[in-house]
């Protein structure tokens, strides 16, 4: 299980590296769009909803994220792609209907309702219906499009070291729960889960933060610093960290009710891209909106 763990890190750390080095934008836009799609084809199967079912939509939100991403500001279009089909979606300026509409509502949903659900412990009444299918479409779009937006703004090393915020907190968190934890943070939904863990995840998501706004000028965290300045850093980071957390753990109350331990099998050895991305999905519209906010 080690050694097949550590081959699917590798790859992906390969096609991340790749993506980041390549000249153009195309190579990460594809991924997140890929991401996307496969997290949102995972989404729907913990609903559950049937696998055909789940196949044709997730593939759709695909072909949509690719597609919007031709429209997407100093992206070129995709070879084989007419020009004035990337003209006209630069004219439609649909990018306003995602910074005044898709981000303030998903975060409205991890703000207020997610937070609500975890408490309860339960999903109840929320989720029936189409409301799940909904919603899902909702945070992965809002998802792709703060992250393909800080990479086309900031560059590479903004998105990666966002990225790495969120991984230092579970990281920690994990570690740290394994160490020290006495005390669970949510027994209902993830066991494993302790209060002493997640504490030391925060201090290590507000420390990178910190750090890299001191260390490293292109960072998410410089640019947050200079947006909001030291003092507003800390809220910043607090917000961001507890978030990565309700994320993680929005995630694994989906996988309790649906049964499964792991969002799929996409990444051997790392269960689902889902899996992998589930704290990000919070994380990914706030940081944006914190960073418009200054």
């Amino acid at each position: 299980m080690l050694k097949q763990r550590l081959i699917t890190a590798c790859v992906l750390l390969a096609i991340v590296v790749a993506a980041v080095m390549a000249p153009g934008p195309w190579p990460m836009l594809v991924l997140l769009a890929a991401m996307a799609g496969c997290a949102g084809w995972e989404w729907l199967r913990l609903i559950p909803l049937r696998d055909s079912g789940a196949t044709w939509l997730a593939l759709l939100l695909l072909i949509l994220l690719l597609a919007l991403s031709v429209g997407l500001p100093d992206a070129r279009p995709a070879p084989g792609v007419p020009a004035d089909w990337a003209a006209a979606l630069h004219q439609a300026n649909w990018t306003r209907l995602f910074d005044r509409l898709v981000l303030p509502l998903a975060a409205l949903f991890w703000v207020i309702f997610a937070p609500r659900i975890l408490w309860r412990g339960e999903l109840g009444v929320f989720w029936q219906g189409a409301r799940p299918i909904f919603l899902g479409g909702l945070v992965l779009l809002a998802t792709w499009y703060a992250l393909a937006w800080l990479f086309i703004r900031h560059g590479a090393s903004a998105l990666i070291s966002l990225w790495a915020l969120v991984w230092a907190a579970d990281s920690v968190a994990y570690f740290a729960g394994r160490l020290w934890g006495r005390h669970k943070l949510a027994p209902r939904i993830s066991p494993g889960k302790t209060r002493e863990g997640a504490l030391a995840g925060i201090l290590a998501a507000v420390l990178w933060l910190f750090a890299t706004a001191v260390w490293w000028p292109d960072s998410y965290g410089a640019l947050l610093q200079q947006r909001l300045g030291w003092g507003g850093l800390l809220p910043a980071g607090l917000v961001l960290a507890v978030w990565s957390i309700l994320g993680d753990l929005f995630e694994s109350l989906l996988k309790r009710r649906a049964g499964v331990k792991d969002s799929s099998q996409l990444l051997p050895g790392h269960g689902g891209v889902y899996d992998r991305i589930d704290a990000v999905l919070p994380v990914a519209p706030l940081a944006v909106l914190l960073l418009s906010a200054g």
